[in-house]
Protein backbone atom coordinates (compact mmCIF):
# COMPACT_ATOMS: atom_id res chain seq x y z
CA UNK A 1 0.00 0.00 0.00
CA UNK A 2 1.27 3.45 -0.88
CA UNK A 3 -0.22 6.57 0.60
CA UNK A 4 -0.55 9.59 -1.64
CA UNK A 5 2.77 11.42 -1.78
CA UNK A 6 1.61 14.52 -3.56
CA UNK A 7 2.42 17.69 -1.67
CA UNK A 8 -0.61 19.22 -0.01
CA UNK A 9 -0.66 22.80 -1.19
CA UNK A 10 -1.67 24.42 2.05
CA UNK A 11 1.66 26.09 2.79
CA UNK A 12 4.48 25.57 5.20
CA UNK A 13 3.98 25.54 8.92
CA UNK A 14 6.30 28.08 10.49
CA UNK A 15 4.80 28.57 13.92
CA UNK A 16 5.57 25.16 15.41
CA UNK A 17 9.07 24.61 14.02
CA UNK A 18 10.73 25.45 17.31
CA UNK A 19 8.47 23.09 19.23
CA UNK A 20 9.10 20.26 16.78
CA UNK A 21 12.84 20.74 17.02
CA UNK A 22 12.47 20.21 20.77
CA UNK A 23 10.49 16.97 20.48
CA UNK A 24 11.96 14.29 22.75
CA UNK A 25 13.69 11.23 21.34
CA UNK A 26 11.49 8.14 21.34
CA UNK A 27 12.09 4.70 19.85
CA UNK A 28 9.72 1.96 18.67
CA UNK A 29 10.21 -1.61 19.88
CA UNK A 30 8.44 -4.77 18.72
CA UNK A 31 7.68 -7.56 21.19
CA UNK A 32 6.43 -10.85 19.73
CA UNK A 33 5.14 -13.88 21.60
CA UNK A 34 6.25 -17.31 20.38
CA UNK A 35 5.17 -20.42 22.30
CA UNK A 36 5.19 -18.62 25.61
CA UNK A 37 8.43 -16.73 25.08
CA UNK A 38 8.81 -13.07 24.12
CA UNK A 39 11.30 -11.74 21.56
CA UNK A 40 11.98 -8.00 21.64
CA UNK A 41 13.77 -5.83 19.09
CA UNK A 42 13.88 -2.16 18.03
CA UNK A 43 12.14 -1.24 14.78
CA UNK A 44 13.18 2.40 14.58
CA UNK A 45 16.28 4.47 15.20
CA UNK A 46 17.03 5.51 18.77
CA UNK A 47 17.44 9.18 17.98
CA UNK A 48 14.59 11.43 16.90
CA UNK A 49 10.86 11.17 17.43
CA UNK A 50 9.20 7.82 16.53
CA UNK A 51 5.84 7.57 18.22
CA UNK A 52 2.07 6.94 18.11
CA UNK A 53 2.23 3.33 16.83
CA UNK A 54 -0.75 1.48 15.40
CA UNK A 55 -0.21 -2.25 14.86
CA UNK A 56 -2.06 -3.95 11.99
CA UNK A 57 -1.72 -7.37 10.37
CA UNK A 58 1.22 -6.56 8.12
CA UNK A 59 3.00 -3.76 9.93
CA UNK A 60 2.94 -0.65 12.07
CA UNK A 61 1.75 2.85 11.25
CA UNK A 62 3.49 5.55 13.26
CA UNK A 63 4.53 9.21 13.42
CA UNK A 64 8.13 10.21 12.80
CA UNK A 65 9.92 13.51 12.94
CA UNK A 66 11.72 14.45 9.71
CA UNK A 67 13.98 17.30 8.69
CA UNK A 68 13.27 19.60 5.78
CA UNK A 69 15.03 22.73 4.51
CA UNK A 70 12.51 24.76 6.47
CA UNK A 71 13.03 22.84 9.74
CA UNK A 72 11.53 19.85 11.52
CA UNK A 73 8.06 18.37 11.07
CA UNK A 74 6.30 15.01 11.38
CA UNK A 75 5.10 12.62 8.68
CA UNK A 76 3.20 9.34 8.79
CA UNK A 77 5.32 6.21 8.28
CA UNK A 78 4.70 2.49 7.85
CA UNK A 79 6.97 -0.31 9.09
CA UNK A 80 6.50 -3.51 7.09
CA UNK A 81 6.85 -6.78 9.02
CA UNK A 82 7.92 -8.65 5.87
CA UNK A 83 10.62 -6.30 4.60
CA UNK A 84 11.49 -5.02 8.09
CA UNK A 85 11.78 -1.54 6.62
CA UNK A 86 9.88 1.71 7.18
CA UNK A 87 8.76 4.14 4.50
CA UNK A 88 7.35 7.65 4.54
CA UNK A 89 3.68 7.60 3.54
CA UNK A 90 2.89 11.30 3.40
CA UNK A 91 6.04 13.38 2.75
CA UNK A 92 4.12 16.66 2.94
CA UNK A 93 5.13 20.18 4.05
CA UNK A 94 2.72 19.97 7.02
CA UNK A 95 2.82 17.82 10.15
CA UNK A 96 0.61 14.76 10.55
CA UNK A 97 -0.07 12.87 13.77
CA UNK A 98 -2.17 10.04 15.23
CA UNK A 99 -2.48 7.63 12.27
CA UNK A 100 -5.71 5.64 12.57
CA UNK A 101 -7.38 3.23 10.17
CA UNK A 102 -10.34 4.99 8.59
CA UNK A 103 -13.28 2.54 8.71
CA UNK A 104 -15.33 4.07 5.86
CA UNK A 105 -12.77 4.16 3.05
CA UNK A 106 -9.37 2.68 2.23
CA UNK A 107 -6.90 4.88 4.05
CA UNK A 108 -5.92 6.58 7.27
CA UNK A 109 -7.43 9.36 9.32
CA UNK A 110 -4.89 11.65 10.96
CA UNK A 111 -4.55 14.93 12.79
CA UNK A 112 -3.00 17.58 10.53
CA UNK A 113 -1.41 20.79 11.74
CA UNK A 114 -2.47 23.10 8.95
CA UNK A 115 -0.63 26.14 7.64
CA UNK A 116 -2.39 28.52 10.01
CA UNK A 117 -1.56 26.31 13.02
CA UNK A 118 -5.05 24.82 13.40
CA UNK A 119 -5.25 21.07 14.12
CA UNK A 120 -7.98 19.29 12.18
CA UNK A 121 -8.90 15.74 11.25
CA UNK A 122 -8.06 14.62 7.70
CA UNK A 123 -8.48 11.50 5.58
CA UNK A 124 -5.44 10.19 3.68
CA UNK A 125 -6.38 7.61 1.03
CA UNK A 126 -4.01 4.76 0.24
CA UNK A 127 -4.71 5.16 -3.48
CA UNK A 128 -2.66 7.79 -5.28
CA UNK A 129 -5.65 8.36 -7.54
CA UNK A 130 -7.39 10.25 -4.73
CA UNK A 131 -6.39 13.31 -2.74
CA UNK A 132 -6.43 13.80 1.03
CA UNK A 133 -9.41 15.69 2.37
CA UNK A 134 -10.43 17.40 5.56
CA UNK A 135 -13.12 15.45 7.43
CA UNK A 136 -14.40 18.27 9.64
CA UNK A 137 -14.20 21.93 8.68
CA UNK A 138 -14.95 23.56 12.01
CA UNK A 139 -13.91 21.09 14.73
CA UNK A 140 -10.54 22.13 16.14
CA UNK A 141 -8.04 21.87 17.70
CA UNK A 142 -8.07 18.06 17.51
CA UNK A 143 -5.41 16.12 19.38
CA UNK A 144 -6.51 12.47 19.11
CA UNK A 145 -9.50 10.47 17.92
CA UNK A 146 -11.10 7.02 17.93
CA UNK A 147 -13.70 5.63 15.52
CA UNK A 148 -16.71 3.65 16.69
CA UNK A 149 -19.71 2.43 14.71
CA UNK A 150 -22.31 4.08 12.50
CA UNK A 151 -19.87 6.81 11.36
CA UNK A 152 -19.41 7.93 14.98
CA UNK A 153 -16.22 8.91 16.78
CA UNK A 154 -14.79 10.63 19.82
CA UNK A 155 -12.12 13.33 19.70
CA UNK A 156 -9.70 14.86 22.16
CA UNK A 157 -10.22 18.61 21.77
CA UNK A 158 -7.45 20.76 23.18
CA UNK A 159 -8.47 23.44 25.61
CA UNK A 160 -8.49 24.48 29.23
CA UNK A 161 -9.40 21.83 30.14
CA UNK A 162 -9.08 19.28 27.34
CA UNK A 163 -12.44 17.70 26.53
CA UNK A 164 -13.74 14.45 25.09
CA UNK A 165 -16.27 15.23 22.36
CA UNK A 166 -18.59 12.81 20.58
CA UNK A 167 -19.80 13.38 17.04
CA UNK A 168 -20.29 11.68 13.66
CA UNK A 169 -19.85 12.16 9.93
CA UNK A 170 -23.53 12.94 9.45
CA UNK A 171 -23.30 16.60 10.41
CA UNK A 172 -24.36 16.52 14.06
CA UNK A 173 -22.78 19.05 16.38
CA UNK A 174 -20.17 17.59 18.74
CA UNK A 175 -21.21 16.87 22.33
CA UNK A 176 -18.85 17.33 25.28
CA UNK A 177 -18.73 14.00 27.13
CA UNK A 178 -16.00 14.59 29.74
CA UNK A 179 -13.39 17.14 30.77
CA UNK A 180 -9.75 17.04 31.86
CA UNK A 181 -9.19 13.90 29.81
CA UNK A 182 -6.03 11.93 29.04
CA UNK A 183 -4.31 11.31 25.72
CA UNK A 184 -5.46 7.77 24.90
CA UNK A 185 -8.81 7.18 23.20
CA UNK A 186 -9.95 3.76 22.01
CA UNK A 187 -13.04 1.84 20.96
CA UNK A 188 -13.93 -1.60 22.29
CA UNK A 189 -16.24 -3.13 19.65
CA UNK A 190 -17.14 -6.20 21.72
CA UNK A 191 -18.52 -3.97 24.49
CA UNK A 192 -19.57 -1.11 22.18
CA UNK A 193 -17.84 1.46 24.38
CA UNK A 194 -15.29 4.21 23.89
CA UNK A 195 -12.56 4.17 26.53
CA UNK A 196 -10.59 7.11 27.90
CA UNK A 197 -9.09 8.48 31.10
CA UNK A 198 -9.98 11.63 32.97
CA UNK A 199 -9.06 13.36 36.20
CA UNK A 200 -11.48 14.61 38.83
CA UNK A 201 -10.62 15.91 42.31
CA UNK A 202 -6.98 15.04 41.76
CA UNK A 203 -7.60 11.36 40.87
CA UNK A 204 -7.30 9.84 37.41
CA UNK A 205 -9.93 7.30 36.36
CA UNK A 206 -10.22 4.77 33.58
CA UNK A 207 -13.67 5.32 32.13
CA UNK A 208 -15.93 4.49 29.19
CA UNK A 209 -18.63 6.20 27.18
CA UNK A 210 -21.60 4.37 25.70
CA UNK A 211 -22.89 6.09 22.57
CA UNK A 212 -26.34 4.47 22.81
CA UNK A 213 -27.03 5.38 26.43
CA UNK A 214 -24.87 8.53 26.37
CA UNK A 215 -23.55 7.54 29.80
CA UNK A 216 -20.01 7.73 31.20
CA UNK A 217 -18.91 4.92 33.54
CA UNK A 218 -15.95 5.03 35.94
CA UNK A 219 -14.24 1.63 36.03
CA UNK A 220 -11.21 2.03 38.30
CA UNK A 221 -8.62 4.53 39.49
CA UNK A 222 -5.32 4.76 37.64
CA UNK A 223 -1.96 6.10 38.83
CA UNK A 224 -1.80 9.74 37.79
CA UNK A 225 1.49 9.06 35.99
CA UNK A 226 -0.21 6.73 33.46
CA UNK A 227 -1.04 8.58 30.24
CA UNK A 228 -1.33 5.70 27.78
CA UNK A 229 -2.92 2.27 27.58
CA UNK A 230 -3.96 -0.31 24.99
CA UNK A 231 -6.58 -3.06 24.86
CA UNK A 232 -5.16 -6.60 24.90
CA UNK A 233 -8.63 -8.05 24.37
CA UNK A 234 -12.22 -6.98 25.03
CA UNK A 235 -11.78 -7.40 28.80
CA UNK A 236 -8.09 -6.65 29.37
CA UNK A 237 -6.16 -3.42 29.06
CA UNK A 238 -2.49 -2.75 29.64
CA UNK A 239 -0.38 0.23 30.61
CA UNK A 240 3.24 0.85 31.54
CA UNK A 241 4.93 2.30 34.58
CA UNK A 242 8.61 2.94 33.96
CA UNK A 243 9.72 -0.19 32.06
CA UNK A 244 7.05 -2.56 33.35
CA UNK A 245 3.74 -3.36 31.66
CA UNK A 246 0.72 -4.14 33.81
CA UNK A 247 -2.73 -5.48 32.94
CA UNK A 248 -6.18 -4.86 34.41
CA UNK A 249 -9.49 -6.51 33.59
CA UNK A 250 -12.84 -4.74 33.51
CA UNK A 251 -14.49 -7.78 35.11
CA UNK A 252 -11.92 -7.82 37.93
CA UNK A 253 -10.68 -4.23 38.10
CA UNK A 254 -8.97 -4.39 41.52
CA UNK A 255 -6.48 -7.04 40.39
CA UNK A 256 -3.28 -5.60 38.90
CA UNK A 257 -0.94 -8.06 37.19
CA UNK A 258 2.60 -7.61 35.91
CA UNK A 259 2.55 -8.72 32.26
CA UNK A 260 6.23 -8.19 31.44
CA UNK A 261 9.24 -6.34 32.82
CA UNK A 262 10.81 -4.76 29.73
CA UNK A 263 13.15 -2.37 31.53
CA UNK A 264 16.14 -4.25 30.07
CA UNK A 265 15.12 -2.93 26.64
CA UNK A 266 14.07 0.59 27.63
CA UNK A 267 16.40 2.62 29.81
CA UNK A 268 13.82 5.41 29.95
CA UNK A 269 10.06 5.07 30.29
CA UNK A 270 7.63 3.01 28.22
CA UNK A 271 4.78 5.27 27.12
CA UNK A 272 2.47 4.42 24.21
CA UNK A 273 1.45 0.83 23.48
CA UNK A 274 -0.34 -0.89 20.60
CA UNK A 275 -1.14 -4.59 20.40
CA UNK A 276 -2.66 -6.90 17.84
CA UNK A 277 -2.54 -10.65 18.17
CA UNK A 278 0.87 -11.82 19.33
CA UNK A 279 2.57 -8.51 18.51
CA UNK A 280 2.99 -5.56 20.85
CA UNK A 281 4.72 -2.34 19.80
CA UNK A 282 5.80 -0.03 22.59
CA UNK A 283 7.41 3.40 22.66
CA UNK A 284 10.55 3.86 24.70
CA UNK A 285 10.99 7.50 25.70
CA UNK A 286 14.74 7.86 25.82
CA UNK A 287 16.26 8.84 29.16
Amino acid sequence: MTLLKKIITIGLLWGVTGALNAMPASQLWLAEEHAGTLSVKPISAADGYHNQPLVVDNGVYFTQQVQSPEGAQTDLFFYDFTTQEARNLTNTPVSEYSPTLYPYDDGLSAVVVEADGSQKLWFYPFSEAHSPRRLFEHIAPVGYHAWGEDEQLVMFILGAPHTLQFTDLKGHLPKVVASDIGRTLAYNPARAIYSFTYTTQGQQWFASFNAKTQLVTQHFALPNSVQYYTWFDSNTLAYAIDGRIYTRQLDNPNKVQLWRNLSAYCAGNISRLSKQGRRLVFVCDRA
